[in-house]
């Protein structure tokens, strides 16, 4: 007499736990990228062909198409500019101020931030994107 199972085995795989997972890692993500980038004043930096990453106590200085001067995403007027930069320098650690400004500003906008940093012997970089 041949016994026969009504009931057939169907291997199943629980999917339940990977839209979690999911979620979890796609939140992780968004979180980190709005953190890797502090900067968030967009503007088109002047091209170069080389790039050199710098891992130093950073100062930023961005200034908008709109002559507008932020340092570290805090808006100072011009007249401003000079007394605010040495206040956020600390004379112990090697600080640097990277100016972030746009390609289509002109060059005398450029070279008067510069001329605070030569005035007060601050070490200033320039900002740029690769070519």
């Amino acid at each position: 007499m041949a016994i026969k199972r009504n009931k057939r085995f169907h291997a199943e795989v629980a999917t339940s736990s990977l839209s979690d997972i999911m979620f979890f890692l796609l939140l992780f993500f968004l979180i980190i990228s709005t953190l890797a980038n502090p900067n968030v004043i967009r503007m088109t930096l002047p091209k170069s062909k080389t790039n050199e990453k710098t891992n130093k106590q950073l100062i930023t200085l961005s200034v908008t198409d709109e002559k507008r001067y932020f340092i570290d995403k805090e808006e100072v007027l011009l007249e401003q500019l000079e007394t605010r930069l040495l206040q956020l320098m600390d004379p112990e650690k090697q600080q640097t101020v990277i100016i972030r400004i746009p390609a289509t500003l002109q060059v005398q906008d450029l070279v008067d931030v510069l001329q605070i940093g030569v005035k007060n012997k601050l070490k200033f970089v320039i900002a740029t994107s690769p070519k």
